[in-house]
């Protein structure tokens, strides 16, 4: 007779069926997060070095924009007529006077263009004038002497050159500047060997341009330039452009420096709390690669006193050599502590999840050598000759409950029970991949309409938007009309001493409606469009002054009006308005120091009189219009102010195109501002949504 070790069996069992159930949870589960920890880490560093390019890639940018508009600020100095009045002296004025009036031009253009100096010299070298009293007295320093045949010769450079200069150089230029260029050198960890103690070179950002006469020969050179040695307004610039507030998360911080060399001339990163780090070097690791090799660092870097995500870019001088490095940057720590809090809160959930996983497979382990442990007892009966022992029913219907049952039954039974399994299973198969088709198709259908609903409501919201907008201003400029009604009607006569600022607040209600209307009217121009009517230009024009008068209170501006025009013009009366008003603040915002606002009316017919009209010239005496700006005026979004949208002219560019007008702009003709011209018809041509019909807004409206 054969004996069995039951309470073996069951024990080598048991502990399988445990090794089986918890073996992928303690091996594979630490593998995969392992992997996707250093698969986060690694890309999360590359994202942090994909966003320090960009970073460099925006500073250097605007550092290049800055180059070009010193140039081009200069040249269009020594190109203007102005200067080259102010060179040549006359019978009537003394030598004198023509270097004040010399002086005061290159100092008035020196100011305008935010140059740190602005000299003279002739052809020779030699100074002729300059923006400040205490110089030039020597000739051009010899670093520009190289540059003397190129700027005579050619036509001159839009771009300005980014050049080393010595001590001696910028003394003999702009002594004035001088203070800035002594910079002690404070010692840093990491940075190669240096025994010097102070660095007193200068970058500088300067451009030479000839002035010629009106023969077309160079008869001076004009030397602009910007001094960037301790210049903290550029470097603030630039990393407010880089790093706007609220540019970075976690806390963050941003920052932005210029080196000459490898020390740090400008910069806002800080050696203590209120201390910049100016006069300290950068480590010979980056040296080497950015000045050493010409290449960009885009990498990790120690920066003064604390760990930063860091772009390091050569700045090159005009014969090509390396000079210095442009840096953006931002402090890596409080993306490490993200980064690694993200890992702590990963791991913490495939701890759950292997916790939760281990509990569910110690019950299925269970479940499994419990019959096997059960039947192994009905053996051990059996063999102590307990004949009549039998398993009987188990709750396990898989196949160890059918071996359960196999020991009370015929080998017979055995057969038929094991191919009636194989036909469940192949029923739950069957029934399984039916029921997966039919969860994909349902799938698909909700992600279509998901789609579907996505698109409708981004194409409501637009609509929604401009009428919430207009229905909400509109309210209470009906109240307001409202209130100003009942106030006449109370008043009866005694209304009459104030009649005028009543009508002139019912005027402004009534434009803040049009504006209202013209929200509507740019969200859906074929549907409104404003009254026409005949209107008398130079009346119109008068009215807008008193509109802008509390602005030219403001100023020491003198306006001058001409208004000649006899013809009437067909045009809506607030929209031309809105178009003159917009003129005139421009005017004014040009003319900070004051001058002369001219405004001018006339008549205007073509040569076969099918046309006629009346036409508008606003004329100031500002600075006048530069090629680039004159050849963007009228574009969407395009404006030279720190605080506007770039929208005025476009705006009213439209208005007029709309009623068959026109708007032009140009430089005066003794170049001292700026003229635009606006062309009105006698008779417009109705707007498209006029001709269609449709309304303003107001009851009866019809265009």
């Amino acid at each position: 007779m054969i004996r069995y070790k039951p309470r073996w069996l069951a024990t080598s069992v048991r502990n399988k069926l445990l090794a089986m159930a918890l073996l992928p949870l303690l091996v594979v589960f630490p593998l995969l997060v392992l992997a996707i920890a250093v698969w986060s880490n690694i890309t999360y560093d590359r994202l942090l070095i994909t966003k320090v390019r960009s970073d460099l890639a925006v500073a250097r940018g605007y550092f290049d924009q800055v180059l070009i508009e010193v140039g081009s600020g200069t040249r269009g100095v020594a190109g203007s007529q102005r200067l080259l009045s102010a060179m040549q002296p006359s019978e009537t004025v003394p030598q004198g006077q023509t270097d004040a009036a010399l002086r005061e031009r290159l100092s008035e253009a020196r100011r305008g263009l935010g140059l740190d100096f602005l000299l003279l010299y002739g052809t020779d070298g030699q100074p002729l004038g300059s923006a400040e009293d205490n110089g030039p007295h020597a000739a051009l320093p010899l670093e520009l002497q190289r540059l003397v045949p190129e700027a005579t010769l050619g036509p001159g450079s839009r771009s300005a050159r980014l050049m080393r200069l010595d001590t001696m150089a910028i003394a003999r230029m702009a002594p004035q500047l001088m203070p800035r260029l002594h910079i002690p050198l404070v010692p840093t960890r990491n940075a190669a060997p240096d025994a010097r103690t102070t660095e007193d070179r200068a970058m500088v950002v300067i451009s030479l341009q000839p002035v010629r006469d009106a023969a077309g020969r160079t008869t001076a050179l004009l030397a602009g330039g910007l001094l960037l040695n301790q210049n903290l307004d550029f470097i603030d610039h630039i990393n407010r452009i880089v790093y706007p507030d609220g540019a970075l998360p976690f806390g963050s911080e941003g920052t932005a420096t210029l080196f000459l060399d490898d020390v740090r001339i400008t910069t806002n990163v800080r050696l203590f709390q209120d201390q910049r780090a100016i006069g300290t070097r950068v480590s010979q690791t980056v040296r080497d690669r950015v000045l050493g090799q010409g290449q960009t660092w885009l990498d990790r870097a120690f920066v003064v006193n604390d760990w930063y995500v860091s772009a390091y870019d050569p700045l090159l001088d005009a014969t090509g050599q390396r000079i210095g490095m442009l840096y953006v940057g931002y402090l890596e720590a409080p993306f490490r502590l993200v980064r690694l809090a993200m890992i702590g809160v990963m791991g913490l959930i495939f701890l759950a999840v292997m916790a939760v996983s281990a509990w569910f497979s110690v019950r299925w382990a269970r479940s499994i050598f419990k019959p096997v442990q059960q039947m192994n007892q009905t053996m051990q009966r059996v063999e102590d000759g307990e004949n009549r022992a039998r398993v009987g029913a188990l709750p396990a219907r898989d196949e160890l409950g059918a071996l359960a049952g196999h020991l009370d039954q015929l080998l017979d039974a055995i057969d038929e029970k094991t191919h009636a399994l194989q036909r469940w299973g192949e029923e739950l198969d069957h029934k399984v991949a039916d029921r997966t088709r039919e969860l994909e198709a349902s799938n698909a259908s909700l992600q279509l309409a998901q789609q579907q609903l996505v698109k409708s409501e981004k194409l409501a919201a637009i609509g929604q938007l401009t009428a919430s907008i207009a229905h909400e201003i509109n309210n209470p400029i009906a109240v307001m009309q409202g209130n100003l009604d009942l106030m006449r009607e109370t008043l009866g006569e005694h209304s009459q001493p104030v009649q005028s600022e009543l009508r002139l607040l019912d005027e402004q209600v009534e434009r803040m409606r049009i504006i209202v209307t013209q929200l509507l009217q740019y969200a859906r121009p074929t549907e409104y469009a404003g009254y026409v009517e005949s209107l008398d230009l130079n009346r119109t024009v008068d009215d807008s002054l008193v509109l802008v008068a509390h602005l030219l209170a403001q100023t020491r501006i003198e306006v001058v009006r001409e208004l000649q025009a006899t013809q009437r013009v067909g045009f809506n009366r607030q929209e031309l308005q809105q178009v003159i008003i917009n003129l005139l603040i421009n005017a004014i915002q040009v003319m900070p120091e004051g001058g002369t606002l001219r405004l001018a009316t006339t008549d205007w017919c073509t040569a076969d009189s099918a046309l006629c009209g009346a036409e508008l010239s606003v004329q100031d005496t500002g600075p006048g219009l530069a090629p680039a700006v004159q050849e963007r005026l009228f574009q969407p979004f395009f404006t030279t102010k720190n605080d506007g949208n770039g929208l005025g002219l476009w705006i009213s560019q439209g208005l007029l195109e709309r009623y068959g007008g026109s708007i032009t702009a140009s430089n005066r003709s003794d170049g001292r501002g700026a003229t635009f011209s606006v062309r009105l018809l006698t008779e417009p041509r109705a707007p498209d949504a006029a001709r269609a019909g449709t309304h303003d807004g107001r009851p009866g409206a019809v265009a």
